[in-house]
């Protein structure tokens, strides 16, 4: 499957993502639905937000423009909110998985669809 796929059916497709990302560890967008831009600024600091959890915690991330406050935070995941809407961050091997949801979707719902997806990607050392 193309790293288009992913975005378009397994994130976007299942009508709670509305907006979705594959970003590669070592840089460079891999796949984003259409009209989604993360600036090379914001590309640095989603590959980097793992890596530092407690400065993400402090500063949020900046995704498309748009500043989400951090609500939790670890070397595997983060998850963010902005007024009812939200983002979750999902590193894997390889990859970073970017994925926002819009209300009335909520966390609950948008979680285990990311966090999913991150578990069959890693389990072919993506």
């Amino acid at each position: 499957m193309s790293w288009q796929a992913y975005v378009d059916t397994n994130l976007v497709g299942t009508g709670k993502i509305q907006r979705a990302a594959i970003l590669g560890q070592k840089g460079g967008v891999w796949a984003s639905s259409a009209g989604y831009k993360l600036s090379p600024d914001e590309q640095k600091a989603i590959v980097n937000a793992h890596n530092n959890v407690e400065a993400t915690q402090a500063s949020g991330v900046r995704l498309a423009g748009q500043k989400f406050f951090t609500l939790q935070a670890n070397d595997r995941s983060v998850y963010g909110k902005k007024g009812a809407d939200g983002c979750i961050l999902v590193k894997t091997k390889q990859a970073i998985l970017v994925a926002e949801y819009v209300a009335p979707i909520q966390a609950p719902e948008a979680t285990p669809i990311v966090e999913g997806l991150a578990d069959y990607l890693i389990s072919l050392n993506y």
